[in-house]
């Protein structure tokens, strides 16, 4: 019997630089739309696993409801969508026993990625997974040119070799002596990147949404080091670099960088 797992994909109306975000038009889909279905492949995919939106806006939730997606409401207040998919997950009937954030704004994420998270979370007893790929030279040197003009963009992470995290870092990790060497030696660097989807197990979430901020987590600006700071577990999920090259939808011009790579590389919404 496997674990109940559920896949909340958090929407919010009010982002300062992009307000109604969920709500706009991508090729023709709105951004959550786009989302949703990205989840409920996965979910497909994973077995025993529902969807459902959480928001704290109403022309959201209608929104949802009107393509055919369960929605919750969650309180404005919450501020950050781990606390809002630990909200929509309590308020279930029955809760879950795995929980996936799949933020709103990430429609690029392919699904066998979101049911790997599930997978790896019935498969061994980490409090957390999460997905990192590897880089390799070129795309280490292009990571390094991009964090000149923008440093805090870009999540690294040291694991070990069971996958388990180590560390994650704004910061290029690790430092590397006779990096020409390795360079000569493999095609791979041995940097991993970081993609910023979670798969929780329900009581770590819980305790996560009612624990204060770690030292190093607010340092960062990474969430997930409130856990490793306290002594949990995350497990790392190895995945292919992503060919949409898209953390997020944040800005107008995302919304056009968006379209522009849909165009190049075809639409990944189902038909």
């Amino acid at each position: 019997m496997t674990a109940p797992a559920l896949i909340v994909v958090p929407a919010r109306y009010g982002s300062t630089r992009l307000p109604g975000k969920p709500l706009r038009l991508i090729a023709g889909r709105s951004l959550l739309q786009r989302v949703v279905a990205v989840a409920d492949a996965a979910a497909a995919l994973a077995g025993d696993c529902t969807v459902v939106v959480a928001t704290d806006d109403a022309r959201i939730a209608d929104h949802a409801r009107g393509f055919g997606a369960a929605a919750v409401m969650t309180e404005a207040s919450l501020d950050s969508g781990s606390a809002r998919a630990c909200a929509a997950a309590l308020a279930q009937d029955s809760p879950p026993e795995l929980v996936i954030n799949l933020q709103g704004d990430a429609p690029f994420v392919p699904p066998a990625v979101v049911a790997g998270l599930v997978a790896a979370l019935r498969a061994g007893s980490a409090d957390v997974a999460t997905p990192v790929y590897p880089l390799d030279w070129a795309r280490l040197d292009a990571l390094r040119a991009h964090k000149q003009a923008a440093p805090f963009s870009g999540t690294t992470c040291l694991r070990a070799a069971d996958g388990r995290a180590l560390w994650f870092s704004k910061t290029i990790l690790p430092a590397m002596r006779n990096e020409a060497a390795l360079r000569v030696a493999q095609p791979m660097s041995p940097v991993w990147q970081h993609l910023g989807l979670y798969g929780y197990r329900m009581e770590a979430l819980t305790w996560f949404a009612a624990a204060p901020a770690g030292v190093y987590e607010t340092l960062e600006g990474l969430e997930q080091l409130r856990f490793l700071e306290a002594g949990r577990t995350i497990t790392t999920l190895a995945v292919d670099p992503p060919s949409h090259a898209m953390s997020g939808i944040d800005t107008p011009e995302d919304l056009a960088l968006a379209e522009a790579t849909i165009a190049r590389l075809g639409d990944p919404f189902p038909a």
